[in-house]
Order: C-alpha cells, then sequence, then structure tokens
C-alpha cells in the first residue's frame, strides 16, 4: 500500500486525488474533533486563552485551569493526584525517571509503549505477554526480596489485546512492586467514564501509576500521569516538569466543558463496535472485541482489494521496516452505521472468495 499524503484534516472520508474513500484507521478512537457542538466550545476556548501557553507551570502567575483538569481527572480515573503534560511521551518519561532509579529490578512487557522504558533498556520482544507474565512470576519465586518496577500496556492495539495485571498481586506478597503502565490507547475507550484503567490495576499491595497520551480517544495535544500523590509530587519537582512548557489550556478547558459530548461519542463508539464484532465474528480473517474500536486483519491483500473498494484500512510493518504488515480496522466515534454496513459486506465478499 502506498503512503497517502492529505492537505486537509482527516475524517471518516478522506479525499485522494479527487475521489472518497470511508477511512478506517487512525487513533481518534471518540471522533471528538468531528463533533460540531465540540468544534464550538473548542474554539470559544482558544479565543479565552489563546492558541498556546508556553508559560512553565512554576511560573509565580498561572492558570486555573491546569489544577481544575488534574482535579476532574484524578476524581474520574480514582486516583489519589494526577499531572498533565504537553505529551504522553513526557509524562511517560518523567514517570519512569522517578520509579527506575529507586528500584532493584525492572521488568518490561514485550509491547511496552517506548515512552514509559527507560533508555538503558528494551522489552524482550521474542515473548509474548503471558509467556512474559509467567516469566515474571517465575523469577519473583527464585529470589530474595526486592524493589521490582513493572511496565508495561493497558492493551496492545497492534493486536487488540486487553491486559491483565492482577498477578502482580501474587509478586507483591513477597516483593515490594510498583507499576506504572501506559493507558494511551485506553483513554475514552476503557475503564469507567473517560479515565482509562487506572481503577482496574489499582490495588493496597502495590504502588501504581498509569501515564499516556490524552492525544488519542480524547483528542487533545496533553499527556497525564496518575498515581498516588507521594510519586505525583517527586514528578512536579523534577526540572522535566518546571522546564516543560504545559499542553494547551483551550484544550483541557474544552474537555472541562464538553464531558457530557465526549460520553455521548463512547457511548455510540460502544454501540459500532458491539454492531461490527456481532457481523463479522465468523470471518476467520478477522480478530477483535466487542471492547476495542480495533480489528486485525490476517490477508495481506485484502489491503488493497479494500482500497479499490473506496475503504482506506491502517497496514504497515511492525515493529521494524522488515517485520510482516499489522493490518487493522480501527472504528472511530465519527463513523456512521451506513460506514460500517458497506464495509462489512466488502469484508463478508472478501472472506467467502479467499
Amino acid at each position: 500500500m502506498n503512503t497517502i499524503y492529505l492537505d486537509e484534516r482527516i475524517d471518516r472520508v478522506i479525499h485522494i486525488q479527487g475521489e472518497d474513500y470511508l477511512y478506517f484507521s487512525g487513533t481518534s478512537y471518540l471522533g471528538i474533533g468531528q463533533s460540531e457542538d465540540y468544534k464550538k466550545i473548542l474554539v470559544e476556548n482558544i479565543f479565552r486563552y489563546g492558541p498556546n501557553h508556553g508559560q512553565s507551570r512554576n511560573n509565580n502567575v498561572r492558570l486555573r485551569v491546569f489544577g481544575e483538569f488534574e482535579e476532574e481527572f484524578a476524581k474520574g480515573a480514582k486516583a489519589e493526584s494526577s499531572l498533565v503534560f504537553s505529551s504522553g511521551y513526557l509524562a511517560g518519561i518523567a514517570a519512569w525517571q522517578v520509579l527506575f532509579p529507586n528500584s532493584d529490578l525492572c521488568w518490561v512487557a514485550p509491547d511496552t509503549h517506548p515512552a514509559i522504558v527507560p533508555s538503558t533498556l528494551k522489552p524482550n520482544t521474542q515473548l509474548d505477554f503471558i509467556q512474559w507474565k509467567n516469566t515474571c512470576l517465575e523469577v519473583a519465586e527464585s529470589i530474595s526480596p526486592q524493589k521490582i518496577l513493572i511496565l508495561g500496556n493497558a492493551l496492545n492495539p497492534l493486536s487488540a489485546e486487553i491486559h491483565s495485571y492482577h498477578w502482580v498481586e501474587e509478586i507483591a506478597k513477597k516483593h515490594e512492586v510498583t507499576l506504572l503502565i501506559d493507558d494511551s490507547h485506553a483513554f475514552g475507550v476503557l475503564g469507567e467514564g473517560l479515565y482509562g484503567t487506572y481503577h482496574r490495576h489499582a490495588s493496597p499491595n502495590y504502588d501504581l501509576l498509569v501515564s499516556g497520551s490524552l492525544g488519542k480517544g480524547l483528542g487533545m495535544p496533553a499527556g497525564i500521569i496518575l498515581g498516588q500523590s507521594k510519586h505525583i509530587e517527586k514528578i512536579r519537582n523534577q526540572a522535566l516538569y518546571g522546564g516543560a512548557s504545559p499542553g494547551s489550556p483551550a484544550n483541557l478547558q474544552a474537555f472541562l466543558d464538553s464531558i457530557d459530548i465526549y460520553l455521548q461519542k463512547k457511548e455510540w463508539l460502544n454501540s459500532l463496535c458491539q454492531s461490527f464484532y456481532h457481523k463479522t465474528k465468523d470471518i476467520k480473517q478477522l480478530k477483535g472485541g466487542i471492547d476495542l474500536p480495533v480489528f486485525i486483519y490476517s490477508e495481506d491483500s485484502w489491503v488493497e482489494k479494500l482500497e479499490k473498494e473506496k475503504i482506506i484500512t491502517s497496514s504497515f510493518p511492525y515493529p521494524t521496516s522488515q517485520d510482516p504488515r499489522v493490518n487493522r480496522i480501527i472504528i472511530s466515534g465519527f463513523h456512521r452505521e451506513e460506514d460500517l454496513l458497506f464495509l462489512t459486506e466488502k469484508l463478508n465478499e472478501l472472506s467467502t472468495s479467499s
């Protein structure tokens, strides 16, 4: 599949050389940027706060919206505290820079986002998540008590797998454990409300931090860290926090002003995912579930065949350019029922002819 360059925003329909294509790719899971009501609120807040705010959060003159956003997000996620950054990548780096130096061992899940992986470490991609989990349990049982930092993703967006970390409880019976999870692809999609999976993984038996990008499901240029106040305050005292420009205050305020719109979008996305799953569950070349808007298909030839039907899906080699392509269908809150019906029809035709 050739690389496609656009000169306009991505929407449910994109325009390529004068032709209209249905778009089933990207990470705008809720499709919030296509909501006319949301855009109106955002524009109003851009006029209120300006297009950018490059001032340090430690300045003696500060905007209230940052603290108000952090308070709302921590409350929604059921975390003690939170800290907002300009990106999820920066948030992840800030988190591991505080946690990693205080650990004796650091175990990294195979699909962990690089934002939360210390620069001196690399995940073992020869293992899948279950194999890695079992290895962690075996090693934890065989060694003396240590301070262990465990890193992983809430879900793998390239395989449509949701991860469980209940097994960390077993390790925490013997060791002092801190769990850092990247929630980038879960915010707005998984968990109660819009706030990701923090409450799913929280435990009194180990320390939990969750970081990630808010630029995917929630569609705003910012990142966040959720966790216990003792960790958040250490991160707040880093030069990485005080020296970096914060995220856009207009987008943060727009979120606070339009939570109802976001929730409506999530409800719509959930209904689309359930409908698509039930209509395609018998297609053996397709893998996915009702909880995620990501569906994997195994036939490389379908990429070009779908493109001929004016349907664009996600397809690229991963994790390197020499690896096999990962082919995905991404459903968004900006899609309509008729979009999925057309896609389902074409997938069933491809399945029966393969």
